[in-house]
């Protein structure tokens, strides 16, 4: 312990190193520290298949209407994410249900599942993944 004591006193860069080094790590470590603590409204591909069996969840799409075409979860309702807050009337319907938002990759998802939260949603989830997820889950998905 000593040899280091000295290291750090020679220098007031070898204590700025360490301070790096200690900081870095703590950044490394935080997302896994904090993870029991984070209230997340994230679903897996198989919870947002028993959200849609069990309890008729809606499955809303926000990509464009090219990748929507391309493949999408079954009877999914295609909102682009552009026209959201021009169409979101659209979903009043289906206040009372949950709702598994999803993109292609899982990143716009929480954002928009936590925009339906604020205005009055209470059970928007966004698709961990998105529909990538979904396929490596080797689960179907329709065209057109």
């Amino acid at each position: 312990m000593e040899p280091f004591l000295v290291f750090l006193q020679k220098s007031p860069f070898n204590m700025l190193l360490f301070g790096l080094a200690l900081a870095s790590g703590a950044m490394l470590l935080w997302p896994l520290v904090s993870r029991p603590f984070r209230v997340t409204n994230e679903v897996g591909a198989i919870e947002a298949v028993q959200l849609i069996n069990r309890r008729d969840a809606l499955v809303l799409d926000v990509r464009e209407t090219g990748d929507f075409a391309a493949g999408h979860i079954a009877n999914a309702k295609h909102l682009p994410e552009a026209q959201l807050a021009d169409r979101i009337k659209e979903l009043e319907k289906y206040r009372a249900r949950p709702i598994v938002v999803s993109c292609r990759t899982g990143t716009r998802a929480p954002s928009i599942s936590g925009m339906l939260r604020k205005k009055g949603f209470a059970e928007a989830f966004a698709l961990r993944g998105g529909i990538a997820a979904w396929q490596q889950a080797s689960l179907p998905l329709e065209k057109g």
